[in-house]
């Protein structure tokens, strides 16, 4: 055979050999596609299914956070067995039936919010139908301020005290709507339907001792709900108004330093209460210096009065005293009685207001951009002067004329703290804060309102019993 036709015979063997192995090579790329997308679609499916059984897990174990609003109440202090309840409808103070965000919700907001001096504040209250709120709600409209209040009336305590608070201030011109914090599609409604200059911020999940059976509402409440407040005036509100917020004396915990000044250490809280609270000054911190909002923290000291809060010690053992039931009095384990900074709820509106009026502007914009640094501050609200806890129920006794039937028992370790003691030399310096009520006197005003509240005849016989429903005792004391 000649040379050249072996030549082509031997090319054409190589050439077949090599579409072979081309073939060979296609066949493999090509399953090894077909693998991959395979894979790739039995990592999606397995995926969503974990995202699913995440999402059915958090469901089952959190169904609060996933089916209804979460609860608040107007101010820190001592507990109660009471559960808070969801509210879920959005309805003014006055009963106009005006929907949540109609033209005329719209006009019923700004009429209330609008000042009626000139150079008055336009104040949105939160915890307005609280104890705290509806006294600072009354003040400022009754120097001309703008005030709209926004409530959910949970029942942590009962509720119709609330809605005798909100009538009140029906009577006044005030709207509380029912509505709350963490709605903050709500939030942003009301900032585009008046322009605040201020935000007086007293909503809160309040009390020591419950926070043991409901930890998660102190986190909604007072965590959650505090950064949605931020969140819509920060990103939302055009001007950013300038924000005064109730923190509580509780978030001093452990500190055995007295009296208690804002220079010391609030890192060891001794409850689940003061933890959310000084969870909150540290995410004002954060607000303030990113946002440019202009923010003060207020630490009550055991505020109490008129239209208090019966979950509130003396509140609790004056219902007691009168109905002839047993109260419960703490004792450090030394055998010291436990010892209050009682502050009257008069003194604790002036210095509210006196922060309102020193807040100072923020200086952020909805564009994230902000002109320079805004004020932060905290104060202590006291009395100054502590008094033990047994002095207070000598002074009800007095004034309701009868005795109490005491129970006297070492102080448990579920949040409460032996005493409180507040230095108030920066809100004096700065607002001109001083108290002036001495405990006598407060209690004797209490006095004169729980009697004509529940109408009762203190010189009668157990006057309660037909009025409210029978309790075991509880150890009530007067804690934040």
């Amino acid at each position: 055979m000649p040379a050249g036709v072996v030549d082509a015979a031997a090319k054409g063997v190589r050439l077949e050999r090599h579409a072979a192995g081309a073939a060979v090579l296609l066949r493999r790329a090509s399953g090894a596609k077909q693998l991959v997308s395979a894979s790739s679609h039995l990592l999606f499916r397995a995926t969503v299914l974990a995202t699913l059984a995440l999402v059915v897990l958090f469901a089952v174990h959190y169904p609060s956070l996933l089916s209804r609003s979460f609860s608040l109440s107007a101010a820190p202090s001592s507990g109660s067995s009471s559960a808070p309840r969801s509210r879920s409808s959005h309805r003014s103070l006055l009963g106009s039936g005006a929907s949540y965000g109609g033209a005329a919700w719209e006009r019923e907001v700004r009429r209330s919010a609008t000042p009626r001096r000139d150079g008055g504040l336009s104040v949105l209250v939160t915890g307005a139908a609280g104890f705290v709120g509806a006294h600072c709600s009354l003040a400022l409209r009754g120097r001309g301020d703008g005030v709209l209040g926004l409530d959910n009336f949970n029942s942590y305590y009962e509720p119709a005290l609330k809605r005798a608070r909100q009538r009140l201030l029906a009577s006044r011109g005030v709207v509380v709507l029912d509505a709350d914090i963490n709605d903050a599609a709500l939030l942003e409604r009301l900032f585009a339907a008046a322009p605040f200059t201020h935000v007086l911020h007293l909503a809160a999940q309040a009390g020591v001792r419950y926070a043991m059976q409901a930890p998660q509402t102190y986190v909604a409440s007072n965590v959650a709900g505090l950064v949605s407040l931020f969140e819509v005036a920060a990103k939302h509100a055009d001007p950013q108004p300038a924000i005064v917020w109730a923190s509580s004396s509780s978030v001093y915990g452990l500190n055995t330093d007295a009296p208690f000044s804002e220079e010391h250490r609030t890192d060891r809280p001794a409850s689940l209460y003061a933890a959310t609270k000084k969870a909150g000054e540290a995410i004002a911190h954060a607000y303030n210096h990113i946002y440019g909002l202009s923010i003060t923290g207020l630490r009550f000291f055991t505020v109490y009065g008129p239209w208090g809060r019966p979950d509130m010690a003396y509140f609790s053992f004056a219902r007691s005293i009168v109905a002839g039931e047993p109260i419960t009095l703490f004792r450090t384990a030394d055998g010291a009685d436990a010892r209050r900074d009682f502050t009257y709820i008069d003194d604790v509106v002036k210095g509210c207001l006196g922060a309102l009026d020193t807040a100072g502007k923020s200086t952020g914009s909805k564009s994230g951009k902000k002109r320079g640094p805004a004020p932060l501050r905290v104060y202590n609200l006291g009395n100054t002067s502590p008094v033990p806890v047994t002095r207070m129920v000598a002074i009800l006794e007095k004034l309701l004329g009868k005795k109490a039937n005491k129970r006297v028992v070492t102080m448990p370790s579920n949040g409460d703290v032996p005493f409180t003691h507040a230095n108030v030399t920066h809100a004096a310096r700065d607002f001109g804060y001083r108290p002036a009520t001495s405990l006598e006197a407060g209690l004797r005003h209490f006095v004169d309102w729980f009697v004509q509240y529940y109408k009762l005849d203190i010189k009668g016989s157990n006057v309660l019993a037909g009025k409210t429903t029978k309790r075991k005792s509880m150890a009530m004391s007067a804690a934040s």
